[in-house]
């Protein structure tokens, strides 16, 4: 039992220990300063500015002078017309990548987990266009489409079939398909990646036992290693979703959002208003409605991500 007297030894004890505690946390906040310093400075300082640019009338120019208009970059934003369709394009472009990079990666995913010879080198070959910059893939792929020298026509002239040759990247009824494709073969390999892992975490076991209960390769498919990797599929198809609707660069070098806009993402609307329109403000009202929807899609996801933990 503690007497009365023991007490203030305790308190004493208990005061040097706090201070080092104290002493401890700055510490820490020290290290961690050279590091968070650059992410303030180079991420979150230029977000804000970004977002205080939203209600203004921010233009190109030196000497400008800056007034606070409010919500009306947003009212005006609500009935361009321009917007919307750059809107319903990157929801098209969205959903196409990802659901063939998905139906994809998943068959290729379970090819690679197949006993294979050579298996080494296919899952190296399947994931070199992740190693390429999105600058590079546009370049390699815009020669592919070259409607004189490309080698997609240059494939149908060999075939016979001139019929088939087009401008590609040119055409109003091709660019967007022409861009889809390459936006599923550049961001292919890491959803493979992220089903092939899923894949492997399944237990040989489950499958060794439907199979001695009878079951067919496409129901053990669909009773046991499809609901196993049900929360790798959630995680990999929201996140690609999500990268794809904020995508700029593979498109940007493919047709910088031509012909006649069939390509204008909402990222490259924004791009174009501010670098070749010169409307700061506009611009930057057009980018804190895209933070705000890419913070609803974060937050639906990680939603789901709790409620299948808990």
């Amino acid at each position: 039992m503690t007497t009365v007297a023991e007490q203030p030894d305790v308190a004493r004890a208990d005061g040097p220990r706090a201070a080092r505690s104290r002493s401890d946390r700055m510490g820490i906040y020290l290290l961690l300063l050279p590091s968070l310093l650059p992410i303030v400075v180079l991420s979150v300082f230029p977000l804000l500015r970004g977002m205080y640019l939203g209600f203004t009338d921010a233009r190109a120019g030196r000497h400008v002078e800056i007034s606070f208009t409010g919500l009306a970059n947003y009212r005006e934003l609500l009935s361009d017309d321009l917007f919307w369709n750059s809107f319903k394009i990157g929801l098209i472009w969205a959903l196409g990548v990802t659901v063939l990079q998905f139906l994809l990666a998943l068959g290729l995913a379970l090819l690679l987990n197949q006993q294979l010879r050579f298996r080494g080198i296919a899952r190296v070959l399947a994931v070199v266009p992740w190693a390429m910059p999105p600058v590079v893939v546009g370049i390699l792929w815009k020669l592919v489409y070259h409607p004189d020298a490309g080698l997609l026509n240059e494939f149908f002239h060999r075939l016979g079939a001139d019929g088939l040759r087009t401008n590609w990247l040119g055409d109003f009824s091709t660019a967007l398909p022409a861009v889809i494709i390459v936006g599923v073969w550049a961001g292919l390999p890491q959803t493979t990646v992220v089903l092939l892992a899923g894949l492997q975490g399944v237990p040989r076991e489950l499958h060794e036992a439907a199979a001695v209960d009878g079951a067919s390769t496409w129901h053990r498919f669909r009773n046991v290693t499809l609901p196993a990797i049900a929360p790798v599929i959630v995680a990999i198809t929201s996140l690609d979703f999500i990268w794809n609707f904020n995508s700029f660069g593979l498109v940007y070098v493919l047709t910088a959002g031509g012909p006649g806009g069939k390509t204008m993402l909402p990222m490259l609307f924004a791009y174009e208003e501010a670098f070749r329109y010169g409307n700061y403000g506009y611009a930057a009202a057009l980018g804190n409605v895209m933070v705000l929807i890419i913070v609803a899609l974060l937050a639906v996801y990680l939603r789901r991500r709790l409620r299948e933990a808990n």
